[in-house]
């Protein structure tokens, strides 16, 4: 674990790569899931006078809902629409490209939400959370696949669980900047919307310093010279990471995927080589939307205020939830090279799954006994813990991880849809289930995390370490128990890893 800290340590060019792609990565994506909640009182203050303005007339509840439920789910349609195409943006103009790119789409939608209460346009806002949506959907796929393809195998845990670390940073900055001493004012509300485009200016004005991925250089443009240049300023000469083992673990695959193309999203649903890779990327991002996050952090509210904290110290209490995400996921980055991401999957999971069994007894007994609150409080804090130390760190870069060159971008289209889809779903349905279930809705979350942490015991190998052609041929023995060998019904290829010594297959 330290020693990992030292080599990152060691290679500070890596360590702005991680920073600055994070900034203007998945942090938008968290902090436009968080951001909207503060303000939404005056943005429904906003449409309400606009129609009275324009139309001589007051919205009714229902129609000011309809109105309101949309304005936030434009932005899981536009993330939708980002994800689709981010794969095939990655492929054809770069990955350090497309990020510099995204972040003209943020700005551009940071200028909408700015003018939006002067020109008196609720439109406007629509607009701005589609365009924001597109940004966080290639911003979640192409942050992912560059740092991945920058860090070294060995690193490749640590800097992984980043990525869902500046998603949980995203989140707390927009409960942060939301509370009505910063910017959650009737005011302000505008230029907490706008944040946005200044963390897009941010990355806009520091991305192109740095290098492109080392692994699109050289597998997909066959630009060996320049991903040895990028590996050098990456690694750094005193980092102690060896760019010629870089470089040989690239080449492999390079030999292997010799001749073979980008595979799209139809291939990769109907090849049977990565059914398993395929398989556990569709359980586990829908299980990291339908895992009971959301449903926690609403009913932490009436927890808190049963346990006795005021109204008005709601907000803090939330803001101790963020944190308690942020600091977790930091743990995470820190246990992953020690423990091994299959571990901190399946523990993550039945710790979860545990922990809602739990609250929803004590969610049921709290009007019985006057302690209970606490007890619910603490089963919060303990889901919380158990998430952002296993799935929310593990999945994001899991793509990535699993997936070889060829497969890689369909792989994150298909896990960013889903993950998208999820949210939209959530957002639309999870309202209906708690008003009838109430806290019994803990139960089917309990059935996704259940069935998720078993899947990931039997049928996912650990991939710390490993390379993807390594983690390809551990699939394949893992599920070929009992049947013909791969090897016997293909011409399979194994080279044998200089460091390792395992076979692995081409």
């Amino acid at each position: 674990m330290t020693h990992a800290f030292t080599l990152l340590l060691g290679s500070p060019v890596l360590v702005a790569v991680v920073l600055i792609a994070g900034i203007g990565g998945t942090f938008q994506y968290g902090f436009n899931i968080s951001v909207l909640t503060s303000p939404s009182v005056y943005i429904k203050e906003l449409v309400n006078r606009t129609c009275v303005e324009r139309y001589g007339q007051s919205l009714e509840a229902w129609e000011l809902s309809l109105i309101w439920s949309f304005t936030v789910s434009m932005y899981c349609i536009g993330g939708l629409f980002g994800s689709l195409g981010a794969g095939h943006l990655a492929a054809a103009y770069g990955r350090k490209r497309c990020l510099l790119l995204n972040n003209v789409v943020a700005i551009c939608g940071a200028v909408l939400m700015l003018l939006s209460k002067t020109a008196q346009s609720f439109e406007m806002i629509m607009a701005a959370r589609f365009i924001y949506g597109i940004n966080a959907g290639v911003a979640l796929t192409i942050h992912t696949m560059y740092v991945l393809e920058c860090t070294p195998k060995r690193l490749r845990g640590m800097v992984g669980v980043s990525i869902a670390g500046f998603v949980s940073l995203g989140k707390f900055f927009g409960q942060l900047l939301g509370i009505s001493e910063v910017m959650g004012t009737e005011d302000r509300w505008p230029f907490l919307l706008a944040f946005s485009g200044v963390v897009g200016f941010l990355q806009l004005a520091t991305l192109p310093f740095l290098p492109e991925s080392p692994r699109y250089l050289l597998l997909e443009r066959g630009d060996r010279q320049g991903c040895e240049k990028a590996l050098q300023q990456l690694l750094g000469p005193g980092g102690g990471l060896s760019v010629e083992a870089e470089v040989e673990d690239m080449q492999a695959e390079h030999l292997a995927l010799r001749g073979v193309k980008s595979h799209s999203v139809l291939e990769l649903l109907t090849s049977r080589s990565v059914r398993w890779q395929l398989l556990t990327i569709i359980i586990t991002f829908t299980t990291l939307q339908l895992c009971g996050i959301n449903a926690v952090y609403l009913y932490s509210f009436d927890v808190f205020r049963a346990a006795g904290i005021p109204d008005y110290n709601l907000r803090y209490a939330a803001l101790g939830t963020g944190l308690c995400e942020i600091c977790t996921t930091v743990a995470c980055g820190i246990m992953i090279e020690s423990s091994g991401k299959r571990v901190l999957l399946i523990r993550g999971y039945l710790g979860m799954a545990a922990a809602l069994l739990i609250l929803t007894i004590t969610l049921y007994l709290q009007t019985y006994v006057s302690w209970m609150p606490y007890c619910s409080m603490v089963l919060i804090f303990t889901f919380i813990f158990f998430f952002s130390s296993g799935p929310a760190g593990v999945t994001a870069p899991l793509p990535g991880e699993i997936f070889s060159q060829s497969y890689k971008g369909a792989g994150f289209v298909v896990a960013c849809t889903l993950n998208w889809a999820g949210l939209f779903f959530v957002g639309m349905v999870f309202p209906l289930i708690v008003e009838h279930l109430e806290y019994f809705c803990f139960l089917i979350f309990f059935f996704f995390c259940f069935c998720s942490g078993v899947f990931v015991w039997y049928a996912v190998p650990e991939t710390r370490n490993r390379s993807a052609i390594e983690i390809s041929a551990e699939f394949d023995r893992m599920h070929s128990k009992g049947k013909t060998a791969p090897e016997s019904k293909t011409n399979t290829i194994y080279l044998t890893h200089t460091q390792t010594g395992q076979a692995t297959k081409l």
